[in-house]
Parts: structure tokens; sequence; C-alpha cells
């Protein structure tokens, strides 16, 4: 009877709206974050965006959480909206972690296998905002939505090799004649991979939803 009641009152889809907003700002810094370590424009310009495009993230994740409690009714679970909105900000939130080491180290210049993952990371942005329009209709788009879930877990295992493979790599250059070298350049890929471990974070936030309203 409750979930009957629910049905038919009025569906709050602001979330919907901010969820879009956030997910553009994640792709900017993704994009961002690509052009940095690839060497496209310049680099303090791209670090800055993505600070600027962070700080934009952080606002719309607190307006989710502040509809969160005023809302009556909720497109779908408050836990999975909360859930939903701070995997998205932990992933731009780790791409401005990145900026900050960058710029720690005074670092300029970006191995092969760091200029991978960052198509990677803008890979997985793009995959995740195609996904967030989707739960606007969870039960129509359920079988898309799963796909581009798997894609991203795809992209996170590529990303895991070309880790794997940098470090690898670095260590052979590094390992004995230039240690700290090594050690930065580590530091950074480390901070890469995580950048798309938390879009997969997202992703299995999203996976969850449709599990639940499907």
């Amino acid at each position: 009877m409750i979930s009957l009641f629910k049905k038919l009152l009025p569906r709050e889809d602001k979330f919907f709206d901010y969820f879009r907003q956030h997910a553009k700002t994640v792709v900017g810094a993704a994009d961002a974050m690509k052009a940095l370590l690839s060497g496209e424009g310049s680099l303090e310009m791209n670090c800055q965006r993505i600070v600027a495009l962070e700080n934009e993230a952080d606002e719309i994740t607190r307006e989710v959480l502040q509809a969160v409690r005023r809302s009556f009714i909720t497109p779908f679970d408050r836990g999975d909206i909360k859930d939903l909105i701070q995997s998205m900000d932990d992933a731009i939130d780790m791409m401005h972690k990145t900026v900050k080491t960058i710029r720690l180290y005074e670092q300029t210049e970006f191995e092969p296998g760091m200029r991978e993952i960052g198509v990677m990371i803008a890979e997985a942005a793009r995959l995740i905002a195609e996904a967030i329009p989707l739960l606007d209709k969870i039960g129509t788009n359920a079988h898309r939505l799963s796909e581009i879930a798997e894609e991203v877990m795809r992209v996170e295992g590529r990303s895991d090799e070309a880790y794997e493979r940098g470090l690898k790599e670095l260590f052979r250059r590094y390992g004995k004649t230039d240690p700290m070298a090594y050690i930065i350049g580590s530091e950074i890929y480390a901070e890469l991979e995580k950048v798309v471990d938390r879009f997969e974070d997202v992703a299995n936030e999203i996976s969850g939803i449709v599990i639940e309203n499907v």
C-alpha cells in the first residue's frame, strides 16, 4: 500500500538535473586531465580547469545532499542517490589530488603509460555521462545501463594493465639510477589508476540501482 501511494505522488526530478550537471564537470575535468598528460595546451591552464571544475562539482554534490533531505519523494532510494553522487564526486576529487601531486613535484612531462591512462579516464567519464540521463527511466534503459557498467569495468581492467606496465618501465629506466624519479612517477601512476577505480565505483553504484529498481 505504501509503495502504491508513493507511486501516485509527484516525483522529485531535479536530481537528474544535478546528476547531469555533475557528470558534465567530471567529463570536463577528465578531458583536461587527458590534455594535461598529453601536452595539449598549457599545463597550468589544464590544472586550473580541473581545480575549478572540482569546486563546481563539490557545490553540486552539496545541493544533491540537501535536496535528499528536503524531498518527500525521490526517484529512487535516498541512500542510492547519496552513494551515486558521492562516488561521482570521488572521481573528480581524485583528479584534483593528482593535480596537486603534479604541481608539488613540478612535473611537466609524462610517461607514455600515463598518457594512455589519461585517454582511459576520458573514456570512462564519457561512459558515465551517457549512463546518468538513462537513470531517469531505469526499466526502459536497464540493458544499456548494464552494458555501460560492464564497459567501464573493462576500461578499469585495461588501466590496471597500463599501470603495471608503466611501473615496470619506470623501474627499468630509473630504479637504479634515479630513485626519486621512480618514486614520483609511481605516485602519479597510482593516482591516475585510482581515478579509473573511482569510475568503476560509479559503475557499481549504477548497477546496484538497476538491480534494485527493475
